[in-house]
């Protein structure tokens, strides 16, 4: 298949099952959204080490949140679901009620499987910061929430959010003739993507570079470079899968709450990189079948 004269390889990525939250943080004005909301998702990008792949879904202008200031919608996916309620009580405590005017509210839209989503009490648990001097808020919001008092006035936060079940590391791969041509290409497709409900882009700038294959030579390592996609790694490594002109690979990953926001990421931001000139092709990286059971084949997602 060839998209705007570019190849797209006949293949698939492939996805896991996780589990997620998505939380709704609002400010006095956008300049604080922005801040929380970077400050909230750092360190999120694997979890091979972090404590969650965490990102920006979208932001939500002043009438569509409950308490009528603009906001932004955060995600955080976990393989574990038992760890959810520890992600949450940590990025929570420590990043959005520390910063100056934020409320935080759940913002669970859709799942998997909605019939097994279940809740954890972050917001009762933050409430102990209070030193009871906390309050429950009682006819404010169609949901139980609580106001702890701060230094600039008081705190809103719910009592309880709910963790569904979701897909990580949905992915597509940009193969181009210089590094220039490639970022371009995967910028645009990160910038296409902004505005899909359900979905991050978690690794910097929605960009990795640093692809990673399952295992090592080190014994220590679970995790170690992908070889294959290295261009200065070409003539040193068996099975590469780069041609002679594919001089820089970057990886768009992805972490959705369903498979149609997965699906429609991918396409949009693969229509969006094709248009860059230098860019090669698009593939995707998978394993064969053996790390997750979403397996996506770019040919049927553009269709």
């Amino acid at each position: 298949m060839n998209l705007n004269g570019i190849e797209i390889e006949d293949t698939f990525c492939e996805a896991f099952a996780a589990v997620f939250t998505r939380i709704l943080i609002t400010a006095k004005n956008e300049k604080w959204v922005k801040t929380v909301a970077q400050i909230t998702t750092g360190y999120g990008t694997s979890t091979i080490h972090c404590d969650s792949e965490a990102g920006i879904d979208v932001f939500v202008p002043s009438d569509k949140t409950p308490d009528k200031r603009p906001g932004v919608i955060l995600m955080f996916f976990k393989t574990k679901k038992d760890q959810m309620d520890n992600v949450l009580l940590n990025r929570i405590g420590q990043c959005v009620l520390t910063c100056p005017t934020t409320a935080c509210f759940d913002a669970m839209m859709a799942s998997l499987d909605p019939e097994k989503d279940f809740e954890i009490k972050t917001g009762y648990k933050l409430k102990f910061f209070g030193d009871k001097f906390e309050e429950k808020i009682e006819s404010a919001y169609p949901f139980e929430a609580w106001k702890i008092p701060v230094m600039d006035g008081e705190f809103v936060v719910q009592s309880n959010f709910k963790v569904g079940k979701g897909i990580a590391g949905g992915n597509f791969l940009i193969m181009g003739e210089t590094q220039d041509a490639a970022l371009e290409a995967a910028e645009k497709a990160v910038e296409a993507i902004k505005n899909v409900e359900n979905v991050i882009a978690p690794f910097p700038g929605g960009i990795a570079r640093s692809g990673s294959k399952v295992g090592s030579k080190y014994s220590f390592l679970n995790a170690s470079t992908n070889d294959p996609l290295c261009p200065t790694l070409r003539k040193k490594t068996e099975g590469s899968l780069l041609g002679e002109t594919d001089n820089c690979v970057y990886e768009v990953i992805l972490d959705g709450a369903t498979e149609a926001a997965i699906k429609e990421a991918m396409k949009l931001g693969i229509q969006a990189a094709v248009k860059v000139s230098g860019v090669n092709r698009i593939s995707a990286g998978n394993y064969g079948g053996k790390l997750g059971k979403f397996q996506y084949r770019l040919h049927d997602i553009l269709k």
